[in-house]
């Protein structure tokens, strides 16, 4: 391991994040009771321009008022290059910063973006006494954002997560797609023709390299890895094959942009029984190896050493804080 000691974010479940309009106050409530891990309540792209300021004003009204459980409480403010900002910052964070744990900066594009909501943060927390730290998601959805995203993941102590915003990303860098998080059958490749001059298609996943660069990002500072939305709220398959391929890459977590797709993140992104099983039993068979002086051992036919008990040990962890939430 490097010298350098990467501090970690605070240890919060962030298996599925939920998206709430501000706009839709009917619809805080049944939220509260969802499983979510996280809940994000939205002032920024599901909201039109003339409700934005109604918007704010429930948001308030419900986290002041509404008992969220265990959850962890965002709000998705509005964009730094808005006139909006400001005002979400300080009205939402003075009339309700104690019921809030973070805050979903959308579009940074540069660690000075992370830095003037710190700042402003920061000042209101300090005026008002408040005790708690608010802590920051920043979503990755700019190609100044994914050229940037080392720098902005280690722009603010309150950094907690990086997230992937793919829609405005594939507008960003012009990708050819109108999906939301989906697949593109023309990226693709062709085989080389068979003896019957027959070739295979092989599609490929365009997002790929996006988010296993923010993947090393958040990792490298201590951060949660999440997946962005996925727009077919009508294909569980999809969506469960999209937070496979985004666990397997190093993500945590993925956005719920639907009621029913938080019980499918919440299933792909929780280790299996079968995996903790394993898990333990690694740690065990280390621990007994090192009472013999041995720094690595056979299980079940496969060698595991110290780089083993290093995988185990996040899977137990992940299981425990999943089994105290």
């Amino acid at each position: 391991m490097s010298f350098q000691t990467i501090e970690q974010a605070p240890a919060r479940l962030n298996r599925s994040e939920l998206a709430v309009p501000g706009s839709q106050p009917q619809l805080f409530e049944k939220a509260a009771k969802s499983d979510s891990d996280v809940i994000f309540l939205d002032l920024e792209d599901a909201v039109a321009p003339d409700e934005k300021e109604q918007a704010r004003k429930n948001i308030i009204q419900a986290l002041n008022d509404i008992d969220w459980g265990r959850k962890s409480m965002s709000v998705r403010i509005n964009g730094l290059d808005t006139h909006y900002m400001y005002r979400d910052v300080v009205d939402v964070v003075e009339q309700a910063g104690q019921h809030l744990d973070l805050i979903m900066i959308p579009k940074v594009g540069t660690a000075a973006d992370v830095y003037a909501i710190d700042m402003l943060v920061t000042q209101i927390e300090d005026a008002k006494g408040f005790t708690k730290r608010i802590g920051f998601e920043h979503i990755i959805e700019t190609a100044l954002g994914m050229q940037n995203v080392t720098e902005i993941a280690a722009a603010s102590r309150r950094n907690e997560s990086l997230h992937f915003g793919v829609a405005d990303y594939a507008a960003s860098t012009r990708a050819r797609t109108t999906m939301i998080g989906g697949v593109n059958r023309d990226y693709a490749v062709l085989t080389d023709a068979d003896a019957d001059d027959h070739r295979d298609v092989h599609w490929g996943d365009m997002w790929h390299y996006a988010i296993s660069r923010m993947v090393v990002a958040a990792r490298a500072n201590g951060l949660r890895p999440v997946d962005g939305p996925f727009g077919d709220f009508s294909d569980p398959d999809g969506f469960r094959a999209a937070a496979k391929r985004a666990a397997v890459l190093g993500c945590e977590g993925k956005w719920a942009i639907h009621p029913s797709q938080v019980a499918l993140s919440n299933e792909v992104m929780s280790p299996s029984e079968e995996e903790v099983t394993r898990a333990r039993r690694i740690l065990e068979a280390m621990a007994q190896a090192e009472k013999e002086g041995r720094g690595a051992v056979a299980l079940d036919g496969r060698l595991i050493d110290y780089a083993s008990i290093r995988q185990a040990e996040v899977l137990v962890g992940k299981a425990e804080q999943i089994s105290q939430g």
